[in-house]
């Protein structure tokens, strides 16, 4: 009897492999070869799974954003019962891959972002990821606000948090004064002094 294979299982695997290696050398030296190597599974398995490098990475980014997500959706539920701007708080602390144990998810991020700027499909992913946010947080900081155009604050506040990461990842700042940053203009946002 043929051994039975999880397609999305290996699908998931070799997207890990490919996020381990980008991260040692970024998008550049993700080879197909070196991802079947990392998996531990044969090229032809690679082959099976993705027709195409660009296959592959679409899957990878989209693998990357459904962990960040999980992350987000996983610490609002653990706090139900939070107001819009605690909720808000969370969410931006989490998209914006401050914490040492997110540094690898970062710089993985970042690599795909750059590379985005020369692909129609990973750009047309990131643009859905983004849209997504800023939905919630047009939500939330309509909810908690008087804003006249909380989609205009949610854009800033998303421009400021995916900022904040490439300076933390450069050596620009600490992760402490990003989010000491971040919290600032939380703060401004909610017509509170920051703290």
């Amino acid at each position: 009897m043929p051994k039975q294979v999880d397609h999305e299982g290996r699908r998931r695997q070799i997207a890990d492999a490919v996020c381990q290696l980008a991260d040692e050398s970024g998008l550049e030296g993700v080879t197909l070869r070196d991802v079947a190597a990392r998996a531990e599974v044969s090229m032809g398995a690679v082959q099976r799974c993705f027709g195409t490098k660009e296959e592959m990475l679409v899957f990878a980014l989209g693998h990357i954003g459904a962990r960040i997500a999980a992350r987000v959706t996983a610490r609002l539920v653990a706090s139900p019962a939070q107001s819009a701007r605690t909720a808000l708080g969370h969410a931006t602390a989490e998209i914006s891959l401050l914490q040492e144990e997110q540094r690898a998810e970062a710089r993985v991020w970042l690599a795909f972002v750059a590379q985005a700027a020369v692909s129609p499909p990973l750009a047309e992913i990131l643009r859905t990821n983004y849209a997504d946010l800023q939905a919630v947080f047009t939500r939330l900081i309509g909810e908690a606000t008087g804003f006249a155009d909380p989609g205009r604050e949610a854009r800033t506040l998303l421009a400021l948090t995916d900022g904040l990461t490439t300076h933390v990842l450069i050596g620009h700042l600490s992760p402490a004064a990003a989010l000491d940053v971040l919290d600032g203009h939380l703060g401004r946002l909610w017509r509170e002094p920051a703290a």
